[in-house]
């Protein structure tokens, strides 16, 4: 058995539904609450433009094998070449813009996630790490 603590919740005008993925210029409020042990630990976070935001999808529903993405012209895949919030493991993983820091709440651009959504991990964005030039868009790209 895993066991993960939150370290915080995430906050967003999303009460029932959620975008499919994050829109940088979405309206409304978006921020993550880190509880406040955590505060020295966002030291030099400021420094970076955008965040990678891990969370525990606990709205998600029963996961299938294959799904009909949104941007698959029905098109059934598998669950795996999908970003379908439904998965056995519900983590769901976002990259957004910094706004601002302030104590322990990062203001950041529009989130896909449900209002009080639990924090599981942020990691600061790293182009020469995270950037892959030659990444293709996989079935997409059909």
């Amino acid at each position: 058995m895993i066991l993960y603590d939150p370290i915080g919740v995430i906050n967003t005008p999303y009460i029932d539904t959620a975008p499919f993925r994050c829109e940088e210029d979405a309206e409304g409020e978006f921020y993550l609450r880190l509880l406040p042990q955590f505060q020295e630990a966002l030291y030099l976070l400021e420094k970076f433009d955008y965040l990678h935001v891990l969370f525990h999808i606990d709205r998600g529903k029963h996961y299938k094998l294959k799904v009909n993405p949104p941007n698959a012209d029905g098109q059934e895949v598998g669950l795996f070449a999908s970003r379908s919030p439904n998965r056995p493991n519900p983590i769901g993983l976002s990259t957004v813009k910094i706004i601002k820091i302030e104590k322990n709440i990062i203001h950041t651009s529009g989130l896909d996630v449900l209002d009080n959504t639990p924090l599981l991990d942020i990691k600061p964005y790293i182009p020469a790490i995270d950037l892959k030039i030659n990444a293709n868009s996989g079935w997409i790209e059909e």
